[in-house]
């Protein structure tokens, strides 16, 4: 079943702000296996399948440091179509040489974590038939065990590193934020239902009983900061949504709790309370 179409809602493309954006292309298309849509001096649209955009890449024209300990990006998540393409990339790493963060199995989903130049987060994994998730009435149960790398390789057919498979997707993304409870309320505005949670730490959010399309932490600090729009990081993260009616039953709630909307062409923006900004579309 997937969850990264209609009639769900869900993340879609993540926006990032780069201090280079050549040195970023190269690790985006060497090392991670995307392929440019779109390009110019300033900007460059990513994509898997050569039509569409995943990431975006926007050059910072005055870039500060990277600030630390401040809400926005933790990670986005590129959601692979099999385990042998989790193998593939895993073997593809290790044969460049690039430093991997960690590996887990959250039951749900096998995964390794990554970082790019900027230190972006990034997490690329694979699902689980959901068929075999453990729900407990509304709550989904994932964990963080060490993930069986060798299994995971084991798997790998394809001897030849070909770049990201065109079914891969943006399976979710997860933020740094000031306030649980609120972060809730307003995402629960956007449509989306809590389905595991750790107390005073993190909430993970979705539609239609995925493992989480939003994840949300405070590990930054309670109360934290939203960083320099000058430095590298986050620009905006995508929400699609399956109709215009859906879409508008959205941006009337958040309007009715004083959220700020603006329009660009089509699409619409707004922040949620931690100043993470999100592009709401449709489909």
């Amino acid at each position: 079943m997937s969850f990264h179409q209609k009639p769900h809602t869900f993340v879609s493309q993540v926006a990032l702000r780069v201090n280079n954006i050549l040195k970023s292309l190269r690790f985006y298309e060497e090392v991670l296996g995307f392929q440019v849509l779109t390009k110019s001096s300033m900007k460059a649209v990513l994509t898997a399948d050569g039509k569409t955009p995943l990431v975006t890449l926007e050059q910072l024209s005055s870039p500060e440091p990277k600030q630390e300990r401040k809400t926005g990006l933790y990670h986005f998540a590129l959601l692979l179509p099999s385990r042998a393409a989790l193998g593939e990339i895993i073997r593809h790493l290790v044969k460049t040489g690039y430093p991997v963060q960690g590996a887990s199995d959250h039951l749900v989903s096998e995964a390794i974590y990554l970082a790019d130049p900027d230190g972006n987060g990034i997490e690329i994994y694979r699902d689980r038939s959901d068929a075999n998730w453990e729900w407990n009435d509304d709550e989904v149960k994932m964990a963080t065990l060490p993930l069986d790398a060798q299994a995971v390789l084991a798997e790998a057919t394809n001897e030849k590193w070909e770049g990201l498979p065109a079914h891969t997707v943006m399976g979710h993304i997860h933020l740094h934020v000031a306030d649980l409870e609120e972060t809730r309320a307003f995402y629960e505005k956007l449509g989306f239902d809590v389905v595991s949670s750790f107390p005073n730490q993190a909430l993970f959010m979705s539609t239609g009983r995925y493992h989480h399309h939003i994840g949300v932490n405070i590990w930054n600090g309670r109360g934290a900061n939203a960083p320099s729009e000058k430095s590298p990081g986050m620009k905006y993260f995508t929400i699609e949504f399956p109709d215009e009616e859906k879409r508008e039953v959205v941006v009337d709630r958040l309007k009715d709790i004083g959220a700020v909307i603006s329009k660009e062409d089509q699409a619409i923006f707004t922040k949620d309370p931690s100043q993470n900004q999100i592009k709401l579309v449709v489909q």
